[in-house]
């Protein structure tokens, strides 16, 4: 494993300050580390990149468990360790679907590092579908958020059953509460980038705005703010799961092609949705704070409160969504008649004039389609590329992202060939075998 090719197939020229202090740490010290750095500072690829150089890739073993406190978290954070390119194998283990089906991959794939929820990971330890015996380092990510969903028990039998742990990371977006005793963290190294001088805030590349409502009712604001960002990507955050379907709503009904998130979609509605809006085919993402952490959504120019966070905490992550890395963005927070800043923000808001704006939503230029095969019928990316390309008569230029899962596949295409692609793709095969393509709603 070279350092040098792993960032190259990453895209990335060089570690920022926390990463290259926890590379540090982790290479120089047997300590345990508390990583506290702000939502998009790279945390994942912080603990990743110097802990496969730890792993033994000839070991058929389970070497590194992640925990981590949602299935999307696990998802994203297993495809990060699989686009670095390392002769390592791991697996995202979560609920939502038969334990037994993960049971079986666990025996095909024997994983080295697998990234699991609490509750999946004791359920798979208590049936001795792996052995923990092997396991030599635990990371907690998003450990503050785990501990307010109540997954500390359920944490706690993980780390109890894992007997051999020689070291532990523990990483979190906030400043962690009191590390509960069970964790047992041995000879700490904390590495605090939460500071507003530590060189990883975002605040210098976000701009904030208060744009303010005549009425209580702020639907009618929130759309001429959004028609005034042309095909800019917003999230727009609200505090309830029916406040979320009814903006939703309203913004269907005005033309925008946007996608819904809260914890009362099912599991494939919620992929549906997020993958719509994370690859283009969607302007817009409204949600619940559900959508504030563990996603990694890159290049998401805008963000809009319409209910005011519950506190500086939600506030802080929500932001974190805009200006990754180094990418800049925009923060909006509406208020109505009878509302005022929380005093976590900046009094000296500027107000945000939107002005004229046009009477329709722009399209997206990209439209997603699904595939009802995946992994397990071994197809690939190439497979999918060539499919589009010859037996769907695309372009390179009109196919986008595509996202290759166990079951079934998403692809990116081109808005305006969407049409064709469905007719052309149902005459054919892809890699020989019949399948469902249809386009995602």
């Amino acid at each position: 494993m070279d350092i040098d090719k792993i960032l190259q197939k990453l895209h990335i020229e060089k570690l920022n300050n926390m990463q290259l202090d926890v590379a540090r740490a982790v290479a120089t010290t047997a300590d345990d580390i508390i990583i506290l750095s702000p939502t998009g500072s790279g945390k994942t690829l912080a603990y990743l990149l110097p802990s496969v150089f730890r792993l033994n890739p000839a070991l058929d073993t389970l070497q590194m468990v992640v925990m981590v406190p949602s299935r999307e978290l696990a998802k994203q954070s297993v495809e990060v360790m699989r686009s670095m390119g390392v002769p390592l194998r791991g697996m995202a283990l979560y609920g939502g679907r038969p334990a037994m089906e993960e049971h079986r991959e666990i025996n095909k794939l024997k994983p080295q590092v697998v990234f699991a929820t609490p509750g999946r990971m004791n359920d798979h330890i208590a049936k001795h579908n792996v052995n923990p015996m092997g396991v030599r380092l635990l990371v907690i990510d998003e450990f503050d958020k785990s501990l307010e969903m109540g997954f500390a028990d359920e944490m706690q039998r993980v780390v109890d059953s894992l007997p051999s742990v020689e070291r532990r990371i523990l990483l979190s977006a906030t400043d962690c509460p009191d590390i509960p005793r069970f964790v047992n963290m041995q000879h700490t190294c904390r590495i605090d980038y939460t500071e507003p001088d530590s060189g990883i805030s975002a605040a210098d590349r976000i701009r904030s705005f208060v744009v303010r409502s005549e009425q209580k009712d702020k639907l009618d604001t929130l759309l001429h703010l959004l028609l005034s960002f042309g095909e800019k990507s917003s999230i727009v955050f609200l505090n309830y799961r029916s406040s979320v379907e009814r903006t939703w709503q309203f913004l269907q009904d005005k033309g925008f092609v946007c996608s819904m998130y809260h914890g009362g979609l099912d599991q494939r509605q919620r992929e549906d949705n997020l993958y719509k809006f994370s690859n283009g085919s969607a302007t817009v993402l409204v949600s619940t704070d559900l959508a504030s952490r563990g996603l990694d959504i890159p290049d998401v120019d805008n963000i809009i409160h319409y209910h005011l966070p519950q506190g500086e905490a939600e506030y802080t992550h929500r932001v974190g969504r805009t200006a990754r890395w180094d990418a800049e963005g925009r923060t909006f927070v509406l208020l109505g008649p009878e509302e005022h800043l929380p005093e976590y923000t900046d009094p000296g808001m500027p107000e945000y004039e939107i002005g004229v704006t046009p009477t329709e939503p722009p399209l997206p230029r990209m439209a997603t389609i699904y595939i009802g095969k995946g992994k397990k019928d071994k197809i690939s990316k190439g497979d999918v590329l060539g499919f589009l390309c010859k037996k769907c008569q695309l372009q390179g230029a009109e196919i986008g992202r595509i996202d290759v899962n166990d079951r079934y596949c998403y692809a990116a295409v081109a808005r305006a060939k969407v049409k064709s692609v469905l007719r052309l793709a149902a005459t054919e095969k892809i890699k020989n075998v019949k399948t469902v393509v249809e386009a995602v709603r």
